[in-house]
């Protein structure tokens, strides 16, 4: 099931609402690096910087016409993306379909040869999910006191 990668940059305010209220959900916050809740106004500064930005990439997630996800590419370069990735807290089951959205944007659209990924060892769900499409850990290390696990896949 193919699904749609929609540019924070061009999406509407009701849509942008939207995408703040899952990342400041508890259950997507906890597992951010700032588990601070944003304000509105924060996220629209933040999606406008975005238009300016070679390096950084947002993206909402659509399958079948529903919004499932978000997907991000940060510090991007020519071979390699560091990227991020969360459900619809009110969804389940969706993580494989953000996942191939986002290898494939990042290795057809972006042509890095490197995908990169910090997830906080605790985020079970998160590791197995990486693993479960290749992802290698490569290092670990702490983050505000938690223990971090960075993880690579190339293509």
């Amino acid at each position: 099931m193919q699904v749609r990668l929609l540019d924070f940059t061009t999406l509407d305010t009701q849509l942008l609402t939207t995408v703040l209220a899952w990342r400041n959900h508890s259950d997507i916050r906890r597992w951010m690096l700032s588990d601070d809740e944003i304000s509105l106004e924060n996220h629209l500064q933040f999606v406008e910087s975005l238009k300016n930005r070679a390096d950084k990439r947002y993206f909402l997630v659509q399958r079948e016409g529903e919004s499932i996800g978000v997907i991000d590419f940060t510090d991007i370069t020519q071979n390699s993306a560091e990227i991020g990735i969360y459900a619809n807290p009110q969804m389940r089951g969706v993580g494989e379909a953000l996942m191939n959205g986002l290898i494939e944007y990042g290795f057809s659209t972006l042509g890095v040869t490197m995908l990169i990924a910090s997830v906080f060892a605790d985020n079970e769900r998160a590791k197995h999910l990486y693993e479960k499409f290749d992802f290698t850990e490569t290092v670990r290390a702490f983050y505000k006191g938690r223990e971090m696990i960075i993880m690579e896949r190339r293509e």
